[in-house]
């Protein structure tokens, strides 16, 4: 057997085909969705990220604003610029690139955000509402997830599910998600973590594995059952001294030999990634819907 691969990018593009019905709808009435992206110092991978989210932004026509701050920004000052985002009426969304500089605190910068343009979804409100399964934004890559199993037609109903990782980006929200009643989940999760004592005795019985711990091809052939789904969060760069950049890009997953055994396989790059940037467009132009209202 050799897996199916889940082709992300193909999918993105349908859920874009959406958001732009959306996009049409609210321009009838002269509306046009903005969103704001607060970036603080200069990493690199975060720069990276802002700027390709600005261009899916503009490429939709959805207006964006990328707001940079040095990295000596205090904490007054961020928490002033994002209460002046609030106020703002063109900016439906404001996202907090993260990582965040050690000296502020990410929680206390969230918390100054408005919740209805929370479109990363990481404010306690949307949290609160999302666990008690009245979401009014879903995080954009455990909603992204959901999203790409639906569309190949895998259902999670009365299925296991073993997501390993229990960020708050990721692993927390999409088990908080795939536990509800809704269509499309209603499973039974079990989150690994590193105090988890056999992680390979959960991986091999679960039908979904979902791997977001941060570390390179650490889920191998062996941990899966054949015909397992078999989801890949992860982003690693590993040194790779032949490689132009001098390092290559993979995955949490060994991808060559569980795709042997799995039955659907998201790859790296091309499966999830591309499901985060736009269910952040989706979001946006909800939040958009949601202060017109």
């Amino acid at each position: 057997m050799q897996g199916k691969l889940i082709d992300g990018k193909a999918i993105a593009e349908r859920v874009k085909k959406e958001v732009e019905c959306d996009i049409e709808a609210l321009a009838s009435r002269g509306i046009k969705p903005g969103l704001a992206a607060v970036l603080i110092g200069d990493d690199p991978a975060s720069h990276i990220y802002v700027n390709g989210k600005a261009k899916a932004c503009s490429q939709m026509g959805i207006v964006s604003e990328v707001i940079k701050r040095p990295a000596e920004t205090t904490a007054e000052e961020l928490h002033r610029l994002i209460g002046e985002l609030n106020e703002r009426k063109d900016m439906h969304g404001i996202l907090i690139q993260s990582p965040l500089p050690k000296h502020l605190d990410e929680l206390e910068a969230v918390l100054n955000v408005n919740p209805l343009k929370d479109v990363d979804g990481f404010h306690p409100v949307n949290v609160g509402y999302m666990l008690l399964g009245s979401p009014i934004f879903l995080p954009c890559t455990p909603y992204g997830i959901v999203r790409l199993l639906d569309e190949t037609d895998i259902d999670p109903k009365g299925k296991k599910v073993v997501i390993l990782g229990r960020g708050n980006i990721v692993g927390k929200p999409l088990a908080a998600i795939l536990m509800q009643k809704w269509d499309g989940c209603n499973a039974t999760v079990t989150v690994c973590h590193t105090g988890t004592v056999d992680i390979a005795a959960e991986t091999s019985r679960a039908d979904i594995v979902v791997a977001a711990m941060g570390k390179p091809k650490f889920l191998t052939a062996d941990m899966i059952k054949e015909g397992a789904v078999v989801i890949d969060v992860g982003v690693n760069r590993v040194p790779d001294a032949g490689a132009p950049k001098g390092y290559t890009i993979c995955g949490d997953v060994d991808f060559e030999a569980c795709r042997q055994k799995a039955s659907w396989i998201t790859p790296v790059p091309g499966g999830v990634g591309p499901m985060t940037i736009a269910m952040l467009l989706h979001n946006t132009v909800r939040a958009a819907m949601l202060q017109s209202d």
